[in-house]
């Protein structure tokens, strides 16, 4: 214990004991100053006029208690409950950092005092708000914003004023974090390291370094530091240990990865900067491969550039599938200024990306970034368009996120599909292992449901559960909601003529199965072969193999098709061989399972309709799906599918089915080049396949290693 102390200690003497000292000091300032008074002079500019319109003396609102009331929905009425968003207080922790920094940049003493008054009415606000057992909000931005306003100014506050703010905000700050005998706050975000980590915890650091060694409230404040320290640490060793080599950050959904989530690392990097002098990020190298991630998940859109599709992953909408860009430039920037000398090919990829963000600017959010660092004149070289489209590598294994990221190549017109196998990192991630979505000129395969809003049911009867995905289902009568564990990626191989991947998930059945094992073969470029080993614990469980689809699909015979957009999919069942395929959809069965029609708010389909007739594209919550099942019970089945993504004008491959003493197979021929893959039928998960003139050879039985952003580096 006394090396763990003497530890802190050392740390913690190197905090600079002057103001300011978050996100920029004495020494830093200049250089934010020339900024803001160069390239960044327009940004500068706009917001000393949003500090002129504020007001003289500012008013705080709607830090009343909660009114629990009834809700209408689709799916019928019910109370609002502790869960149910809430309206975030009105308070000017934002706007009081803004004006910090009008003071700062002009020196006229009217944006000091419009500061002063806005901190001094928000932190009684934060006090009134607990009183009342509700949340300030769900974010910690505002108040971490008014903590950077209260060090901005304090060179120019008396004692007395700066002890009315920084003694109740810390006090505010100790009072919302989680423990036992505190009130319960209603929609208080208490998230761990594990998640975006902009919840009530990540607030202690902020306030700790804010107050540390003012003589004001120096126990609580050098507590709260040393806590906030501890956690910030955590969180980004979690977040570079996610990464691997490959690159991630904490969720595979674009909204919170490409949203709110970077703010945490990269605030604390910056204050951890301008605090101790010191640069931290180069520690953390696994950070710099998220440019990485985003590029294999990037879908080009044709018809809209500027709004890149994926492939509508976890807790994502599904109304347009559209890549999360918004603060894309904001965030490449960061990556840029951290790990420019530490991975300059990642800063090289991080460049190529932010110089296709449709706004190449800053997010409101944070409105000190634009004069804290580089946009585009950091002097990073990006990857030409022709490097980037044109890559010999045709798949990714992203394995701590659990996604294999395919695809023909990188232009509007090639085949992407994702495959879902083995994923560590579980935040807004489903019940989805096994799953796989395709896109070819549209998303031919997809994800369905939606998120919609928080007080509907889709969200925890249909969209998170397997039926809403590309898998298998195993029905059990009146069993309860599965919980989420347990997936392995047995293979996995890619090279110039194909992608397999193997994947076990019969742990996530639970004693129902015996057997839940999908491999999946992605024939470059546009075909895939998907053989499914499934057995029940009790055959007379229905069994059912899942595809989802945007439109109504035509049935005729064991031949699936379905156009959407400009894209065209064949689904050829091989097996079962008495298998019975039904369509289910349409009006009033969009999201139908267990007898139910579990339909979105009824305000949000209509403005995911809007926003599909504005771009001619989706929604792709799902409207329809194909059930393949046995035709009669039996404990162990084996499906076999070849799926076709094309134009609408293409046909279909000609597809042979082998059948062996020990394996299921076909032969597959596009105009003159065949395909022969065979799959053992029992035993050890494998088989075989033979592409063009080549001679028959085994699949990968481990998973091939892949690292950094090779060949781009």
């Amino acid at each position: 214990m006394l090396g763990v102390a003497a530890e802190s200690l050392e740390w913690e003497g190197r905090i600079r004991r002057d103001h300011p000292r978050m996100f920029f000091n004495a020494e830093t300032w200049p250089a934010v100053k020339a900024r803001a008074e160069g390239p960044a002079k327009a940004a500068r500019d706009a917001l000393i006029k949003r500090c002129d319109r504020y007001p003289e003396d500012p008013v705080c609102s709607g830090f009343d208690p909660v009114v629990f009331r009834e809700v209408k929905t689709a799916s019928g009425t019910h109370k609002t409950t502790a869960a149910t968003p809430i309206p975030s207080v009105k308070e000017w922790g934002p706007q009081a950092a803004e004006c910090a920094l009008a003071w700062r940049f002009t020196g006229e003493r009217k944006y000091l005092e419009k500061a002063r008054k806005m901190l001094v009415s928000s932190v009684a606000a934060y006090h009134a708000a607990y009183r009342n057992g509700r949340a300030v909000n769900w974010y910690s931005t505002t108040r971490i914003h008014a903590l950077c306003a209260y060090d901005w100014i304090w060179e120019a506050l008396t004692p007395e004023e700066r002890k009315a703010i920084i003694v109740p905000l810390v006090q505010h700050v100790e009072d919302v974090q989680p423990g036992k005998g505190k009130p319960f706050i209603i929609r208080r975000n208490v998230g761990n390291i594990q998640s975006g980590f902009y919840s009530v915890r990540s607030l202690l650091w902020y306030s700790g370094l804010a107050a540390y060694g003012d003589g004001f409230c120096d126990d609580l404040a050098r507590d709260q530091l040393r806590r906030g320290h501890d956690l910030c640490l955590e969180m980004v060793k979690f977040r570079n240990d996610g990464a691997g080599d490959d690159g991630a950050l904490s969720s595979a959904v674009p909204g919170y990865c490409m949203g709110a989530y970077p703010w945490a690392h990269f605030n604390f990097f910056h204050t951890w900067l301008s605090a101790t002098g010191e640069n931290l990020a180069a520690s953390y190298p696994g950070l710099a491969l998220f440019p990485n991630w985003i590029y294999w998940t990037w879908i080009p859109n044709e018809a809209h550039p500027d709004m890149p599709l994926y492939c509508g992953f976890g807790d994502d909408q599904h109304t347009q599938n559209a890549l999360s860009v918004g603060r894309l430039y904001e965030h490449m920037s960061q990556y840029i200024h951290f790990f420019r000398d530490a991975n300059p090919a990642a800063a090289r990829l991080a460049a190529s990306l932010r110089d296709r963000a449709p706004n190449q600017s800053f997010a409101s959010d944070w409105p000190l970034y634009p004069f804290l660092f580089g946009g585009g004149d950091d002097g990073v070289k990006p990857y030409s368009a022709e490097e980037l489209e044109n890559q010999p590598l045709h798949a990714r294994h992203f394995e701590n996120l659990g996604q294999i990221i395919m695809r023909s190549g990188w232009k509007p017109d090639s085949t992407y599909c994702t495959f879902t196998a083995g994923a560590k990192l579980q935040m807004h991630k489903h019940h989805d292992e096994n799953n796989f979505t395709i896109y070819k000129h549209d998303f031919l395969a997809l994800d369905s449901g939606t998120r919609a809003v928080e007080t509907d049911w889709n969200l925890k009867y249909y969209y998170a559960q397997t039926i809403a995905h590309n898998c298998i289902l195993i029905r059990r009568p009146n069993e309860p909601l599965p919980r989420y564990w347990g997936p392995v990626v047995l293979a996995f191989e890619t090279n110039d003529k194909f992608t397999y991947v193997a994947s076990d998930a019969t742990a996530l059945y639970g004693k129902k199965c015996s057997e839940a094992v999908r491999q999946f073969v992605h024939l470059l470029p546009d075909v895939f072969v998907v053989y499914d080993r499934v057995g029940a614990a009790n055959p007379e469980d229905a069994k059912a193999w899942l595809l989802h689809m945007k439109d109504e699909p035509s049935i005729d015979g064991k031949l699936t098709v379905v156009e959407s957009g400009k894209g065209r999919l064949f689904c050829e069942t091989i097996l079962p061989a008495d298998a019975r395929l039904e369509k289910i959809g349409g009006p009033g069965k969009e999201f139908w399972s267990n007898g139910k029609n579990w339909e979105p708010d009824a305000a949000f389909l209509a403005s995911a309709a809007r926003g599909a007739k504005r771009t001619g594209r989706g929604p792709y919550m799902g409207a329809w799906r194909l059930e393949v099942a046995p035709g009669a019970p039996r404990a162990n089945d084996r499906f076999l599918h070849v799926i076709t993504a094309t134009d609408t004008t293409a046909t279909r491959p000609q597809v042979e089915r082998i059948n062996t003493d020990t394996c299921d197979g076909v032969t597959i021929a596009v105009g003159a080049t065949k395909a022969t893959v065979l799959f053992n039928r029992t035993g050890t998960v494998g088989g075989t396949i033979a592409c063009g003139d080549g001679s028959a050879r085994p699949f990968a039985t481990s998973v091939q290693p892949q690292a950094g952003l090779a060949p781009l580096d």
